[in-house]
Formats: structure tokens, C-alpha cells, sequence
């Protein structure tokens, strides 16, 4: 191909970054599913490698360009700017959640209501003692890691609300993005011995975990026909701990740092 074919073929995908983004990401899912498939034999969801490998490709963008935004810095895969904002991911979940058996979702009745305020408090007490072993003493720093233990999307909202560190931010996420990895490859593994077969387990199951994208690759992996009803209480979870993490949690771990 000669220099201006490879310009108009530079111009045509920068043009089209946000296909670019999608196309990337159809390739890498593909990719995951068949690694997941014939190493793991489907007991590692292939979401779980692709996070992995996103993360990996993320750093790389981030030192190969010294920007701030990853592979978005790439004129090329400015579309992934775009395709992981909080427009897509919540049309995303959104969605799945529209898949719900309303009449069986509501036996998961006062268990799960319990499961959801379980899966909200004891992540973040986790995250709060794990920044106050670090060395955190400030009610701002330790909400906000604390937060990140609930869910990656928990952590920066509530960093934002009270004005946290940008370092402080991106360790609530880091956080979380360990919690999410951790879920989706554990639930295949202790479906069994936790009845999770079931529309209402898997409720209970969303409401405790929290971490969307874990609940729901962890349930795929799992049953499908699991996902829509996880991935329910999951959202709601999230929603939970945005408006609690940056209020009464916080006022809470403010009280005890004075």
C-alpha cells in the first residue's frame, strides 16, 4: 500500500473511530471466548480474559502515548472514549435488566432487599479498614476506597461528590475492576455449593456481590437464563451505593476519624 492509501485508510478509521472501537471490541471478545473455551474448558467466563486484556492494552496506551485517557490518546481508537462513557454502559445495563420476569423477581421479597443493603455496607467496611490499614486517616480518602469495594463505578462517583484525589479515585477503581475479576471467575466455581440455580438465589446472589459486569459474566458462565435477574439486583446495588457511600456511609467513617 502506498503513503497516501495508508492516509486515507488512517483518515477513514480515525473518521470512524467509533466503529473502530466496536469492531476491536467484537475481535477481543472473540478471542476471549475461544481462549476461555478450549484453557479454561467454559468454567472462565471469556469477559473475565477480556477485562484482562483491556487492562493490559489500557496500560500500554498509557505509556505509549503519555496521555491521560489510554487508547482514546490514539487518534485511531479515540472511539473507545466514547464506547466505555456512562451513556453505553448504562444502556447496557439497562437492557438487561429489560429481560426480567417481574412476577419472579419479586419472591426474592425481604432476602433480597437485605441482600442489597449486606452487599452495599460489608464491601465498603472492607474497602474503609483496608485504606485505614494503608495509612488513610482522612473520612474523603477512606469513603472513597471504601466505595471502590462496592463497585468501580461506586468508588469514582463518590470520589467526585467529595472531591477526593485523582490517585485516591483511581485506586477505588482499581479496586473494584479486582472485585469484578474476581467474581466472574469464582461464581462457576461455587455455583454449586451455594444454590445458585435459581431466579431468586441468583437475585440474592447480584444484591451481595454487586459488581455488574462480574454478577453477570460470572452468571453466563454459570446459566444463562441466570443473568437478566443478577444483573437486576447488580444495578441496583450500584445505585444504592451512589447515594449511600457519599452521604451516610461517609458521615459515618467521618464520625469515627473525627
Amino acid at each position: 500500500m502506498t503513503g497516501a492509501g495508508i492516509t486515507l485508510f488512517d483518515h477513514v478509521l480515525t473518521a470512524n473511530a467509533l466503529l473502530v472501537a466496536f469492531a476491536m471490541v467484537g475481535i477481543i471478545m472473540w478471542l476471549s471466548n475461544a481462549l476461555a473455551s478450549r484453557l479454561t474448558g467454559g468454567r472462565i467466563h471469556g469477559s473475565a480474559i477480556a477485562i484482562i486484556i483491556g487492562l493490559a492494552l489500557a496500560f500500554w496506551g498509557g505509556i505509549a502515548t503519555g496521555g491521560h485517557k489510554g487508547l482514546s490518546d490514539i487518534p485511531v481508537l479515540s472511539g473507545f472514549g466514547l464506547m466505555g462513557g456512562a451513556m453505553l454502559r448504562d444502556f447496557a445495563i439497562v437492557a438487561t435488566a429489560c429481560e426480567v420476569d417481574i412476577e419472579r423477581a419479586k419472591r426474592a421479597g425481604l432476602v433480597g432487599t437485605i441482600a442489597l443493603v449486606l452487599g452495599t455496607v460489608l464491601p465498603f467496611l472492607f474497602g474503609a479498614g483496608l485504606a485505614w490499614a494503608f495509612g488513610y486517616r482522612d473520612a474523603v480518602t477512606i469513603s472513597t476506597i471504601g466505595a471502590g469495594a462496592v463497585t468501580y463505578i461506586v468508588g469514582p462517583v463518590t470520589g467526585a461528590a467529595l472531591g477526593a484525589a485523582p490517585v485516591i479515585v483511581t485506586l477505588s477503581i482499581g479496586i473494584g475492576v479486582v472485585k469484578s475479576v474476581v467474581v466472574m471467575i469464582t461464581t462457576p466455581l461455587v455455583a454449586r455449593f451455594i444454590g445458585l440455580d435459581n431466579p431468586r438465589t441468583a437475585m440474592v446472589f447480584g444484591g451481595m456481590m454487586g459488581t455488574v459486569s462480574g454478577v453477570t459474566a460470572g452468571l453466563a458462565a454459570t446459566d444463562r437464563r441466570l443473568v437478566p435477574y443478577g444483573a437486576l439486583t447488580a444495578t441496583f446495588h450500584t445505585g444504592l451505593g451512589c447515594l449511600l457511600a457519599p452521604s451516610i456511609l461517609y458521615f459515618a467513617v467521618l464520625a469515627v476519624t473525627g
